[in-house]
């Protein structure tokens, strides 16, 4: 490794916003030997921010020879990331993931969802957080993002906080350029877009978490209470 992917000044404002971690964090790292342009990057840049703070640690795996942790863990796609919680050894999924590398306005998806999950808080609503409590079938939400989209944030960390907050969520950030076929197969015109349990429902726009809980309930078929 050569160069750095951060500049002084990126990793200075990383390092400040870093004095909010609280609990460890694990950082899981899945790539692929071949057939994986941005596998090296990403690994780069998740080794700097974790390196960054000794309550971040990084895990690496390969996609293929670990393919029973990368099927534990929901993972499918390279390069991908887990942020999950650490306790006393033990790594605590709660259903973050991201495929591509989050790079642009989508480093501060990272920076925001590794504080989030170091504080075990969601910061959803309460009544948000009441929905997600009463939430019995699984979501799936994957958020469609390119680099250069500055809403698309918004978007991707709100899906992670309700996979934080529940347990039958599971979150991934899927960068719309590295995955064109997955992005043509939902009809991703635009970003952010939501798409919930493989299109039964899709959310176009940086929305309040309120719409993203309504239009999971349609796609639920949940009547309003």
């Amino acid at each position: 490794m050569t160069n750095t992917l951060l500049n002084d000044e990126i990793v200075a404002q990383v390092r400040e916003a870093f004095t909010g971690l609280v609990e460890p964090v694990a950082v899981l790292f899945f790539g692929r030997k071949q057939g994986c342009e941005y596998c090296e990057d990403t690994l780069q840049l998740v080794r700097e921010v974790t390196d960054l703070s000794d309550k971040l640690s990084l895990k690496t795996y390969d996609l293929d020879d670990d393919a029973e942790i990368a099927r534990k863990y929901h993972v499918d796609k390279a390069p991908g990331l887990v942020l999950a919680g650490e306790i006393g050894g033990e790594v605590i999924d709660y259903g973050i993931r991201y495929a591509g590398i989050p790079s642009g306005h989508e480093f501060t998806s990272l920076i925001n969802d590794l504080l989030i999950v170091s504080s075990r808080d969601s910061g959803l609503s309460q009544e948000a957080r009441a929905f997600l409590a009463d939430l019995q079938s699984p979501v799936h939400l994957q958020v469609f993002v390119t680099p250069s989209c500055p809403y698309c944030p918004h978007a991707v960390v709100l899906a992670h906080q309700m996979a934080l907050e529940s347990p039958h969520v599971q979150a991934e950030m899927v960068e719309a350029i590295e995955f064109p076929e997955l992005a043509d197969r939902f009809g991703v015109s635009g970003v952010p877009q939501t798409t919930i349990n493989h299109g039964a429902g899709t959310v176009v726009g940086a929305v309040p978490e309120m719409h993203l809980v309504e239009e999971i309930r349609t796609a639920l078929g949940t009547p309003v209470s």
